[in-house]
């Protein structure tokens, strides 16, 4: 096979139209703060409520969270995100302050910075901006019809608060869901029509493919079971990739259980990021060197810091138009 089989095709794709389709960004993922939420996500093993065996700590030091930055830029990696298992960010003015250190710290490095604490106000949002931000995550999760049925404590009304204060802040909005909760297809469309809605675009939208976990309500329930067949995600990603051209399609909880092959279908489909490394929060993730054998394979190559899409032709049919089409079944997303 040629090395340069992926682009070739995706010649002619709506993908091509604004992305470079051989590029993938590699993104790394660090728990700088582990358990102990007060959340009752049910699929989340940092809930404080659950038994899953994992041990709460504290903020991890500054110093250790840039040395893992330097780690993942010198493997690869052009975005590093952190994440840290909180409610809200009411009452943490120290954190805060290490947090934006640890922001300042890795955009010093050129690299992308992401972060995910739960729910803040205008006033963090901008502090983190002034830091240097790149972009927020806060997933809203799955659709708002089936959201009660995940979570509790949070509502999802306080989730689009939360982007709101991230977008308003001037901070790339980052959000995506999780596939695998015991959701519809038709809560996949309403999972895209949330994001796809909000008053622009996510400059990245992550797609998680459910990771069971023994001691959680939905490992539990779920067992061995696998949570999600592949040709969900294949088409969540597709589709989100019609509705969104040009917001940046991450592969992220769940990678470890696609085959080499699967993973490039979801790059001939749209997807343009993963995550990679040592860890992704709490769940195994593939690793760098793996990931870049799989580039050199499939003739694909990393993307570069702060590298986004950009219209080359004229717009698609606009966003609403095509979720109609996906949700009567007349438009062709295929697995």
């Amino acid at each position: 096979m040629e090395t340069n089989v992926l682009p070739r095709l995706l010649q002619g794709a709506l993908h091509r139209r604004f992305h470079d389709p051989a590029a993938i960004q590699m993104c790394t993922l660090m728990n700088i703060k582990t358990g102990g939420c007060s959340e009752d996500c049910s699929y989340c093993a940092q809930s404080s409520r659950y038994s899953t065996g994992l041990q709460a700590t504290k903020l991890s030091s500054v110093d250790s969270v840039l040395t893992a930055a330097r780690t993942a830029k010198s493997n690869g990696s052009t975005r590093f995100c952190m994440g840290a298992a909180w409610r809200d960010m009411r009452g943490r003015k120290t954190s805060l302050k290490n947090i934006k250190a640890m922001v300042e710290g890795v955009r010093a490095m050129d690299m992308e910075v992401c972060v995910t604490l739960g729910m803040i106000d205008a006033a963090q949002a901008a502090e983190l901006r002034d830091a240097g931000l790149t972009a927020y995550n806060h997933n809203v999760d799955t659709s708002r019809e089936h959201y009660p049925s995940v979570i509790s404590t949070r509502t999802y009304d306080e989730r689009l608060q939360t982007l709101e204060h991230v977008r308003k802040a001037g901070v790339n909005v980052c959000s995506g869901g999780i596939l695998g909760l015991g959701e519809k297809p038709e809560d996949h469309v309403g999972l895209i029509h949330t994001v796809s809605t909000l008053p622009a675009h996510p400059e990245s939208f992550p797609v998680n493919a459910l990771v069971p976990i023994k001691g959680t309500p939905l490992g539990d329930k779920l067992g061995d079971k696998k949570p999600i067949p592949f040709d969900a995600i294949l088409r969540t990603i597709a589709t989100a990739r019609l509705v969104m051209p040009k917001t940046i399609i991450r592969i992220a909880a769940g990678r470890t259980t696609m085959s080499e092959e699967q993973q490039v279908l979801c790059f001939m489909a749209g997807a343009n990021a993963i995550f990679t490394g040592e860890k992704m929060l709490t769940t195994d993730c593939n690793g760098w060197d793996e990931d870049k054998a799989m580039f050199e394979k499939y003739g694909m190559k990393p993307m570069k810091s702060f590298e986004r899409g950009r219209l080359r032709e004229e717009p698609p049919a606009a966003p609403v138009e095509i979720l109609e089409q996906v949700a009567d079944g007349r438009e062709g997303v295929q697995a």
